[in-house]
């Protein structure tokens, strides 16, 4: 299910997603969308088939079903969005041509171990994995899918049994290892220079991690020179971890934050299936700290995905022309729907929250007589 978070969030819970996508017969456990072309998803499922949508008219376009004969453990969009890499439970790591619907590369026991791996790709194309050796020691290793017969570096880290998950960040060449289970994080560079992939530090907690989120780059505090966020999930809560570069200055560090990929999408879905590519549309983050209103100004809203959700028919799953003279009214119309809306919301509460006051006095008259 795909839904739309309206522009100024969640007021009430949502009930009807944009469009339900129908196709796999499993499962699904893998969602990822396209780095650079608008509204195309890429899912994952246990029926060891990968599905490409094009989410703006509910239609699935490429089905990749005889590529993996055993259970996808992750699935990696490369930097233009041209390749896809995965790690299967097969101990195979693959890179695939989605267009084409072919393998281009592919590794046969990247770790030889038997617990699940993680692959991803860097900015380079260079593919990044995580994994166990023959004796369950946790592996890192770095690869040329140009030639996979030997890996560029590997690296051996502890005996414990916690699943590495890698978190990227291609601005800096960081890479963040999070093991289920661990109470810490390790991060690494990665540079063109032996030993190509260099510890930096471990930020250690007292609690074990269940699992691990990762906040965009564009949504960071660049006055605290804030350079990750992460959200670690406990058993009953999510906790925020901050990472910083400390600076006396307060000016901008623009090597803390070159330009990085921004919210627009620099292809059209049509596009990208008809076989085009392009390079993420980068922003600057100088005012990444200024509220995004002067931003929202600047999208145009073009399809189903960038309007208020009124359906979820696949027929009505079209793209909205382009409107000149009309734009600014729907805007004005749609943002006071939205308004009375948030106020009908809030005096219904208002309302409930008399009637249970109005009881709750009317107990306590009982309790006093």
């Amino acid at each position: 299910m795909v839904w739309q978070i309206p522009e100024n969030g969640l007021t009430l819970s949502l009930t009807e997603p944009v469009v339900i996508l129908e196709g796999h017969s499993k499962r699904v456990g893998i969602v990822a969308w396209h780095p650079t072309a608008r509204n195309v998803l890429l899912s994952a499922g246990c029926d060891n088939a990968i599905i490409i949508w094009n989410v703006g008219t509910g239609e699935a376009l490429i089905n990749l079903d005889d590529m993996h004969s055993d259970m996808i453990y992750n699935v990696s969009w490369n930097r233009n969005g041209s390749l896809i890499c995965t790690a299967s439970k097969d101990k195979k790591v693959r890179v695939i041509d989605p267009r084409k619907q072919e393998i281009v590369a592919e590794k046969e026991k990247a770790h030889e171990g038997a617990r699940p791996m993680r692959a991803i790709f860097l900015a380079d194309g260079n593919v990044f994995t995580t994994g166990f050796s023959r004796m369950s020691e946790r592996q890192l290793a770095l690869w040329n899918p140009k030639n996979m017969q030997e890996p560029i570096a590997l690296h051996e880290m502890d005996t414990s049994n916690g699943v590495l998950l890698p978190f990227y960040d291609p601005d800096t060449s960081i890479i963040y290892l999070c093991g289920k289970g661990d109470s810490s994080i390790r991060y690494f560079e990665i540079t063109d220079e032996s030993p190509y992939v260099h510890y930096l530090n471990t930020f250690s907690s007292k609690e074990p991690q269940r699992g691990m989120g990762y906040m965009p780059k564009r949504g960071l505090d660049v006055n605290k020179c804030e350079i990750a966020r992460f959200f670690k999930l406990h058993e009953r809560k999510c906790e925020p971890i901050i990472m910083t570069v400390p600076r006396k200055s307060d000016l901008f560090q623009d090597d803390l934050y070159p330009d990085t990929a921004g919210p627009e999408a620099a292809l059209e879905a049509e596009e990208w299936f008809e076989g085009k590519n392009a390079d993420p549309i980068l922003i600057s983050l100088k005012h990444g700290y200024i509220p995004g209103k002067n931003r929202d100004l600047k999208v145009v809203k073009k399809n189903i995905l960038d309007s208020k959700p009124t359906a979820n028919k696949k027929c009505d799953l079209i793209n909205i022309p382009k409107k000149a003279a009309d734009t600014t009214s729907v805007q004005n119309e749609a943002k006071l729907d939205e308004i009375l809306k948030e106020i009908k919301s809030i005096k219904d509460t208002i309302c409930n929250q008399d009637e249970r006051i109005s009881k709750l006095e009317q107990q306590m008259a009982k309790i006093a007589a």
